[in-house]
């Protein structure tokens, strides 16, 4: 059906964007034969629509609504555009007079809320039945045989078929139409009547087992009255019977018909007390089902609509972001281009102006020589003039014409020079103002990049109060590498600074500096907020407050750079200080465990496995020396069940030692075939998380079995309790999981000593059942269990007991819920160490969302971390339980 309204609206689209909407199209015969098909569309549209409508209601009360969510996506879209659709046609005169187009609602319809059908109003198109044209041929008037009488009726079938019918048949099709729209009135309302009636009798079935609830409990109410009178009447003839068992010496009959009836009331008793316990626990399983029963109903309505009403918010407001971080991308890039051709075009024009210049100090030259030139035939005019001072007499007219011919020749060539240096003091002049104009230029360049860091170090230090960034989380080790490559470019920022105050008419240098810092300083501002989410809280508060002092003097050196006046003060060099804060802050965060060196791996690997080795040998030192102290300290039973003990644990330290000796072999077989030409101290420090794997893995071996020997010599000392053994045979359990697991990680799955760790695995795990069944077994031997002796106890006094154990019980179950409570915050809080010591170094983590409360890793000292076994049950196939591997 969806496809179906899509090919529709696909067809109308296509309809409207070959109209001319300039002019009225619909009053035109090309336009009209357009929008014909359209009809057959607005039709089939609005049938779809109801359809899909009712469908999605069904499919809504039958199916989570998250699952609908790409069905309910798609609706929408197809609403907003039938609904333009509907707008855009009942505009048009030419549908006016064809079809009655209905009207969408402003929003669609809420699928989320099931009385929302209710509101739901089917579409109706209507279509004017037209006149049937008749198709007969005109009559024509016989003047020989008609009557005269026929001329009316031929006038008549003319004026109808100039004028149309009469007002008459308009009538008749507005009662039509009316008739139409009382009929789907109708129906709604049945469908409406309907709807209802499914509501209240669906409320109605509700009610009726609330109702059978109530009175099944009331009858248990009843019953329970009844048998407390009755115990009472019971508890007064048991007075009477008594009474005359003190006076029965005149009776001994009596006296038999007494007891007899005691035993038989006594009998009586203890059924209706049987019947009492068992009433007051359905009474309290159906209250309860009573209660989760609507609990769930209201928790589940209030849950979709709150999902639903999140997602559309957060739908919109993420494409809200999407487009506006678009349009800003748009204009800067635009912004970009535009300002790179004014300069290029600003760099032609000066190197026009610079070839101008050198041509007109290239013309000034030739003057000057030409100049020197004429002074110098000057000169040799007056020596030859003295010369022949006594001929020049004679021709001293000739002379004077020279004379006047030369100093105009002077006044030419001073009236030439003077115009060449007014020329040459206009280009000086247009020189200097192309260079101010390059100055400005390159000043608001500077400024322009300056806003923009600004920004950038604005937006950087907003997201450390934004509420939705509390979730974001960044490693220290990554902090530390972008604190480091930002304090690395405040050094090109101070020389990008100083080559622009010593050249101002070049400012790359600057801007790109300035681009480069702010970038990888808000990323250090950001980066160093999510880092404090995961720290503690003292150093979470000094990484903040050194965040907010790198982004308070970034912003006062931008602001600087900003005014031509105080640009000269600006020092790039303050902001090394808060950096170099941000990084040490960094580095004390990282996990201590990292600062092991990788050369001290392999070493390290064979101390952990000799140190195994060695709590495991003590360890079953220490048993066999328990054991002969309980020989001597204890017998019968005890020296039993002692014995039964320290022998099962014996037997679990010998296949924890097989277990160590084999991996041990495993795991050089794995050195040995994967290191090559290389050490295995290489081999190691090249696989540091494998090697620091098998040393956690080891370290809680050793641990494990130092436990189980102190908790097995405080149970033979009578000091410790049983489930203590259980516990650390669970513990052992997962710790030689986590070795077999480290050792698997590299090693050949067709190695023979591979399936030999597997199957000391499945050993291992057999004793440590073995243990716990001894444990369980000699427990329920030792301990005493109390009879519950009933013997002279009133009725009231086994009441009062039977409340008091309630309350203990009470009491018993509340604390049980907090330690549960306990217990599961103490799991939660290992899996997020667990999680935490995971992290590898070598690559520093992007900021991520994890939970606040993340801790650092532990160092290699500390206890191992091995996640807690719920399973009683100690099988496995390869020794691989539920364990989690913390190092890897």
């Amino acid at each position: 059906m969806f496809d179906y309204m899509d090919c529709e609206l696909k067809l109308s689209e296509s309809v409207f964007r070959q109209l001319n909407t300039a002019i009225a199209v619909s009053q035109m015969s090309s336009g009209q034969c357009r929008l014909a098909p359209l009809i057959q569309v607005i039709q089939d549209c609005s049938h779809l629509y109801h359809y899909t409508v009712k469908l999605l209601f069904k499919l809504h009360s039958c199916l989570p609504a998250d699952t609908l969510q790409g069905h309910r996506d798609r609706f929408h879209e197809q609403f907003h555009s039938l609904r333009n659709f509907f707008r855009r046609a009942s505009d048009m005169i030419y549908f006016k007079r064809l079809i009655q187009i209905p009207r969408l609602p402003e929003s669609p319809p809420n699928f989320l809320r099931a009385s929302a059908l209710a509101e739901h109003i089917k579409p109706v198109v209507v279509i004017p039945e037209e006149a049937p044209e008749d198709e007969e041929p005109e009559n024509l008037i016989e003047i020989s045989t008609g009557p005269p009488a026929g001329e009316p009726v031929v006038v008549a079938d003319l004026l109808d078929q100039t004028f149309g019918p009469p007002n008459g048949s308009m009538k008749a099709d507005r009662d039509l139409q009316v008739e139409s729209l009382k009929r789907e009135v109708e129906l709604l309302r049945a469908e409406l009547e309907k709807t209802k009636l499914e509501a209240r009798r669906y409320v109605a079935q509700l009610k009726g087992q609330v109702n059978a609830l109530e009175a099944e409990l009331e009858e248990q109410r009843t019953q329970k009255q009844k048998a407390l009178v009755d115990n009472e009447q019971l508890r007064h003839e048991l007075t009477q019977l008594r009474a005359v068992q003190q006076e029965g010496v005149r009776s001994q009959g009596l006296l038999r018909e007494a007891e007899r009836k005691a035993s038989a009331t006594e009998a009586r008793y203890s059924r209706l007390k049987e019947k009492h316990g068992e009433l007051v626990s359905t009474h309290a399983t159906l209250l309860r089902k009573n209660a989760d029963t609507a609990k769930q109903l209201t928790v589940t309505q209030q849950s979709q609509e709150e999902v639903a009403r999140v997602k559309e918010q957060l739908a919109f407001q993420m494409e809200q972001v999407k487009r506006e971080s678009e349009m800003k991308l748009e204009e800067q890039s635009d912004q970009l281009e535009r300002l790179k051709r004014e300069l290029e075009a600003k760099a032609g024009e000066l190197a026009h102006m610079q070839e101008a210049l050198s041509r007109a100090e290239q013309s000034g030259s030739e003057l000057s020589s030409r100049l020197d030139a004429l002074s110098a035939e000057k000169d040799v005019l007056s020596i030859t003039m003295r010369q022949q001072e006594a001929e020049l007499l004679a021709a001293q007219d000739l002379a004077r014409e020279k004379e006047v011919v030369l100093s105009q020749e002077q006044q030419r060539s001073s009236r030439e020079r003077t115009e060449l240096q007014g020329q040459l003091a206009e280009k000086e002049s247009q020189e200097q103002g192309l260079q101010q104009r390059l100055l400005d230029e390159q000043f608001a360049m500077v400024r322009g990049t300056a806003t923009e860091a600004r920004a950038i170090l604005q937006d950087a230090v907003s997201l450390l109060d934004d509420p939705l960034h509390l979730r974001c989380t960044s490693s220290p080790a990554y902090l530390v590498s972008r604190a480091q490559v930002a304090l690395d470019s405040v050094s090109a920022l101070e020389k990008g600074h100083a080559q622009y105050l010593a050249s101002p008419e070049d400012a790359s240098a600057l801007v790109a500096a300035l681009t480069r810092f702010s970038h990888l300083a808000a990323d250090a501002i950001i980066n160093g907020g999510a880092t404090s989410h995961l720290a503690p809280t003292d150093p979470a508060d000094r990484l903040m407050d050194a965040c907010r002092e790198c982004g308070a003097r970034a912003l006062e050196l931008t602001g600087q750079l900003q005014e031509w006046q105080v640009l000269p003060q600006a020092q790039p060099g303050l902001l090394r200080f808060p950096l170099q804060g941000i990084l040490q802050l960094g580095q004390e965060l990282k996990p201590k465990s990292l600062d092991v060196r990788q050369e001290e791996l392999g070493a390290m690997v064979d101390k952990e496995m000799a140190a195994t080795s060695a709590a495991i040998e003590d360890a079953v030192r220490r048993i066999e020396d328990m054991m002969n102290q309980a020989r001597h300290a204890s017998s019968g039973l005890k020296l039993e069940v002692n014995e039964r003990i320290l022998n099962s644990c014996t037997e679990l330290m010998k296949a924890i030692r097989l277990l160590v000796t084999t991996s041990t072999s495993l795991q050089k077989e794995i050195v040995d075939s994967g290191r090559g030409a290389a050490t295995q101290q290489e081999f190691y420090a090249k696989n540091s998380r494998w090697t620091e794997g098998l040393i956690s893995a080891s370290k809680a071996v050793g641990w494990g079995a130092s436990q189980l020997v102190e908790s097995a010599d405080r149970v033979v000392l009578h000091t410790g309790k049983y489930e203590e053994l259980i516990v650390c045979c669970h513990e052992i359990a997962g710790s030689t999981a986590q070795l077999v697991a480290a050792s698997k990680v590299k090693a050949d799955k067709h190695s023979p000593c591979l399936s030999r760790l597997q199957e000391c695995s499945r050993a291992v795990n057999e004793r440590a059942a073995g243990v716990v069944a001894s444990t369980k077994s000699g427990q329920e031997q030792i301990e005493d269990r109390d009879t519950m002796d009933f013997s002279g106890l009133s009725l009231i006094k086994l009441k009062k007991q039977e409340m008091e154990t309630q309350v203990r019980v009470l009491e018993l179950e509340k604390t049980l819920e907090a330690e549960r409570v306990r217990l599961g915050e103490l799991r939660k809080q290992h899996y997020v160490l667990a999680g935490g010591v995971g992290t590898p170094e070598e690559e520093p983590s992007r900021p991520t969302m994890a939970p606040r409360g993340a801790t650092k890793k532990p160092p290699l000292a500390q206890k191992p971390i091995v996640a807690p076994r719920q399973d009683p049950q100690l099988d496995g196939k390869d020794g691989t339980g539920p364990t989690q591997l913390v190092s890897s």
